[in-house]
């Protein structure tokens, strides 16, 4: 059985590929959380208008997949209660332990946020509700019902310094679970010191995509036309983050092969073989150069409506596809090749079991229904 999945000269312990597809979602769904609060944020804090038909929505997608953030890790963790240890046992020399306090600081100031952003529509539902809608949102709004001129301009400054906060929160969050994989020096293909940069340039990317994906969606569910400014905007900022993201991606495959260590034999063995479709095809040619190329189109030339909104979301859909290989290879790919950089191993991920391709799509689709749950509670896509 090991003869067909491997090659070459394998410790017994290195066959088997321990952190799976779950891993992968992991980082995944931790970066949509920083590109969209990045979104967010370009509206709470540096005032660009254009994107205030989306702020709010962008400001609620964060929440629901930070909320999920740490799903897939408990379920491939074989006793998730032990989760709770790193914080109640701190070790501070732990990267993992760290990370739960990043996310938890975060996950607070975010809720904040939000609280501040829709206090008023809190306020107004609850004077026109009656009976238990009504109690529930005086909860909800715990008990501050004033919406005067002189309070609402307390809301903005304080949601200003919350989403200010959260900026740096977000990109250390992010940037933190690329230095949990850059820190592992026994590992070459994880162990550069570009990993948190990378995680944290494709988070932001991915973020803005799954915005521009869903906001065309939701619009069209909805007999809504797209905002064309807002469209334009998101584009472009995709396309600038997007330009650094794999200028810092192929920076890295440079410098190893130029370099040449020991270890650049067996990755690059690695990449022609084992990852040559999802890394060199889907990564680095399909998935790159065509949005590279759209994207460009978009921002720099005047198209139709119809036209740039049509190349914005299939370059979007192409760069989910994108940073989900780029997770992929990374998280998998790392672990395909023996420590003794003498043998290569295959993995295949199942449909069923508890890390199985099922079990990740309906963990990645949770956000989404935590989204419209919101939105049917607090409308996020009514006038401010």
């Amino acid at each position: 059985m090991l003869e067909a999945v491997t090659q070459g000269f394998l410790y017994p312990n290195e066959v088997e590929v321990l952190w799976s597809l779950l891993i992968v979602l992991y980082p995944y769904i931790t970066g949509l959380v920083a590109g969209a609060f990045i979104v967010s944020s370009l509206y709470h804090v540096f005032g660009r208008e254009e994107l205030k038909p989306v702020a709010r929505f962008a400001l609620v997608a964060a929440f629901s997949f930070l909320l999920f953030a740490c799903t897939p890790l408990l379920f491939h963790l074989g006793h998730p209660e032990r989760a709770f240890n790193i914080m109640f046992t701190p070790k501070f020399t732990s990267a993992m332990s760290g990370f739960g306090y990043i996310y938890t600081f975060y996950l607070i100031i975010v809720a904040l946020e939000i609280w501040f952003v829709f206090r008023p529509d809190m306020v107004r539902l609850a004077q026109e509700s009656i009976g238990l809608k009504k109690l529930f949102y005086s909860v909800l709004s715990l008990g501050v019902f004033d919406v005067s001129e002189k309070a609402l301009h307390l809301d903005h400054k304080i949601t200003t310094f919350l989403a200010a906060v959260g900026i740096p929160s977000a990109c250390v969050l992010h940037g933190y679970v690329g230095f949990l994989f850059g820190s592992l020096k026994s590992n070459p293909w994880w162990s550069t010191p570009l990993m948190p940069v990378i995680f944290l340039m494709s988070a932001i990317v991915s973020g803005i995509a799954v915005l521009i994906v869903s906001y065309a969606i939701i619009m069209k569910l909805r007999g809504k036309t797209v905002d064309s400014a807002c469209m334009q905007s998101l584009c472009g900022y995709l396309w600038g983050f997007f330009i650094v993201d794999v200028t810092l991606e192929l920076l890295e495959l440079l410098s190893m092969g130029y370099e040449g260590e020991e270890s650049w034999s067996a990755i690059s063995q690695l990449i022609g073989g084992r990852l040559q479709f999802s890394y060199v095809v889907l990564q680095l040619i399909v998935c790159s150069t065509i949005p590279m190329v759209m994207l460009g189109i978009v921002s720099l030339w005047k198209l139709k409506e119809s036209t740039r909104n049509t190349l914005g979301i299939i370059s979007s859909v192409l760069l989910l596809i994108q940073v989900l290989a780029m997770r992929w290879n990374v998280v998998v790919g790392g672990q395909l090749f023996s420590k003794s950089l003498r043998g290569f191993t295959s993995y295949m991920p199942s449909f069923l079991g508890r890390e199985g391709l099922l079990v990740a799509l309906i963990l990645f689709a949770m956000p989404f229904v935590t989204m419209y749950i919101i939105n049917r509670i607090l409308p996020y896509w009514e006038k401010e």
